[in-house]
């Protein structure tokens, strides 16, 4: 059994549902789920259909490891802020 077929029974089991449910809003979510599964069938065919072929790309020769970035000074201080520092009245 393919995928696509495997799908499709799936849909038809939610289709069944569907039909013997009587509240329309469970009814309705079998019917969803329905369509979902025949939408997977379709596409399970379609993946069937192509041929994937996958090729590890050539090796390229190693990087230069980047260049690390200096750390500047900083200035000492009491740990204020430049503005908390300034006299109330130059703010």
């Amino acid at each position: 059994m393919t995928s696509a077929d495997h799908y499709r029974a799936l849909a038809a089991q939610f289709d069944a549902k569907a039909k013997q449910e009587a509240d329309w809003q469970v009814r309705a979510e079998w019917e969803h789920m329905a369509r979902s599964y025949h939408r997977l069938a379709e596409q399970a065919e379609r993946n069937a259909q192509t041929d994937v072929i996958y090729e590890t790309p050539p090796q390229r020769p190693a990087a230069t490891p980047p260049a690390q970035q200096q750390q500047q000074q900083q200035p000492e201080g009491n740990g204020e802020s430049e503005i908390e520092s300034r006299p109330e009245n130059d703010r």
